[in-house]
């Protein structure tokens, strides 16, 4: 397989950031961890989601060859329960409180198979065309947030003070965490608990380019510099992404982005 281009950027730092990017001779993988809606931290010092991101890439780097998707979500299943353990971490608590969890989506490209597993909420450009796999409530409470900041700006609120706090993300945060109970009920996600093969998309791939993303993207294209171009224009246009493009977090003050994002592209030899 032969990289193209690729890109990681944090929204606040690299040493913090929760996307990341994984080659080898057999995979090529971009990896998106959760963003943490809680305090409770599995490893003391870093973020859940970048904590899952770093284990999954590490996972990925050893996996033979032949591996099948089903076999990748078992094993994955098992090492990061396995951390939990590790970590001292109560299994029935995680089964109960799932905001706690180490969490992250992935996308990977097996050379030896000829194709791309989606797990959770990932994009791609592949066999031309456009797929992704997004969590079943997020376009609701996306557009719950966004009717919310447009009422605030309507009675008066800046557009510079919701980027400094954002009110009406704080008012979806409650359905956030309460969606999180749905993680592998009805939709896939890593996170140490059984991932239902059935939400999991397997792409054959019968193109050669490929290009995969995280949702720091809303608008993936077919070569960084025009990813890159669309996402500064909803940065200057829309920054609390609530208009062209609603999502459930905007672009906060002090941060280069409203997420983090990785971008890589490449072709199957």
């Amino acid at each position: 397989m032969k990289i193209i281009e690729e890109k990681i950027v944090g929204k606040h730092s690299q040493e913090t950031c929760e996307d990341g990017i994984v080659v080898t001779d057999n995979f090529i993988a971009v990896i998106d961890g959760s963003t943490s809606k809680t305090a409770r931290q599995i490893k003391p010092g870093i973020n859940n989601g970048r904590y899952c991101m770093q284990l999954i890439s590490a996972f990925i780097q050893t996996m033979d060859a032949n591996i099948s998707c089903i076999e990748f979500c078992q094993q994955i299943t098992q090492t990061i329960q396995q951390t939990y353990r590790n970590c001292g971490i109560e299994i029935g608590r995680l089964k109960d409180h799932p905001v706690e969890r180490l969490t992250a989506s992935a996308i990977i490209c097996s050379h030896q198979r000829q194709e791309i597993w989606m797990v959770g909420d990932c994009q791609c450009i592949a066999n031309h065309q456009y797929v992704d796999n997004p969590k079943p409530y997020e376009k609701t409470l996306a557009e719950e947030r966004a009717t919310i900041a447009q009422h605030l700006i309507k009675q008066g609120k800046k557009v510079e003070e919701l980027r400094e706090k954002d009110d009406a993300r704080q008012r979806i945060l409650p359905s956030l965490i309460q969606s999180c109970k749905e993680q592998n009920i009805s939709y896939p996600v890593i996170d140490g608990f059984h991932i239902p093969i059935s939400y999991v998309k397997i792409i054959h791939l019968n193109c050669p380019e490929v290009v995969f993303a995280s949702d720091g993207y809303p608008f993936l294209k077919a070569t960084i510099e025009e990813s890159e171009r669309a996402l500064q224009q909803q940065l200057e246009t829309d920054p609390l992404n609530i208009y062209t493009f609603q999502a459930t977090k905007g672009w906060m003050k002090g941060n280069v982005s409203f997420d983090d994002r990785a971008y890589i592209r490449f072709l199957i030899e």
